[in-house]
């Protein structure tokens, strides 16, 4: 058993949501496989994410044109903070044997995430190295749904970034998400995920919580109500609240 791993039959939450959708041929994956790769697929989204923000400051830089934040250099700090958070270099994914810590779904379904990663920070060059604007509204949320709507299209999969207060429409949760989200905002913090069979045992959840960070609260945080620096009002959330999650669901049979 991995450390942080906890399986429960509750509700889920999702900040993202990750649908696997059955290829035309069908196949099965063990839940073993699946919740593995479902794991390390929330992680690389995070992992995005964290680039992003660890880049904000340059990113919003009026002064400066050429960022050089290019596809390649966030790539590479993309792969960085993957293996920070895993242990797994995905520079060396396709020489990994296939294992229960590297499943074969995983080394198949990683390396689109991170090409569609990079060709997200492609288009976005344009914001990004704009001069005379400061906020670019190009911030880990806008990462994370750009990635998202990209490789679903590429990979078969569906993303879904929603929370109980959203700011995008799309991101609206359903009754499900609303009630699970719920759930979790009043349990403490975790270093955990969780992972739930649904559909009759036919489909795997997991739920890798998110929670909101110092650099998060300059637009989320107090005072509640006053607008921030992208005009919406701010939530008054603290350090430690919960932000979302990252949940993934696989199919693990052809219907």
């Amino acid at each position: 058993m991995k450390k942080g791993w906890i399986a429960l039959t509750a509700v889920l939450v999702t900040f993202v949501t990750v649908q696997f959708v059955m290829p035309p041929s069908g196949w099965a994956v063990e839940r073993a496989e699946a919740e593995e790769t479902a794991r390390l697929l929330a992680n690389l989204l995070k992992a995005g994410r964290s680039v992003i923000e660890q880049n904000q400051l340059l990113i919003d830089d009026q002064h400066k044109g050429d960022k050089g934040f290019t596809p390649e250099v966030f790539e590479q700090q993309l792969v960085q903070e993957f293996r920070k958070q895993t242990g797994l270099d995905l520079s060396k994914l396709q020489n990994t044997p296939a294992s229960i810590m590297v499943p074969p779904l995983a080394k198949e379904l990683l390396p689109p995430f991170v090409l569609a990663s990079k060709e997200v920070i492609r288009d976005a060059q344009g914001v990004i190295n704009q001069l005379g604007l400061g906020y670019k509204n190009f911030i880990p949320a806008t990462y994370g749904s750009k990635a998202a709507a990209r490789f679903s299209k590429q990979s078969h999969v569906r993303l879904k970034q929603t929370t109980l207060q959203p700011r995008n429409p799309e991101n609206e949760p359903d009754d499900y998400e609303a009630s699970v989200l719920k759930w979790l905002s009043g349990r403490p913090r975790a270093d955990a995920y969780v992972s739930e069979l649904t559909d009759r045992g036919k489909t795997l959840r997991v739920v890798m919580p998110l929670y909101y960070v110092t650099a998060c609260l300059t637009c989320h945080g107090e005072p509640k109500g006053d607008l921030d620096i992208s005009g919406y009002p701010k939530e008054g959330h603290h350090e430690g609240d919960l932000a979302g999650a990252i949940t993934v669901s696989t199919p693990l049979t052809r219907p």
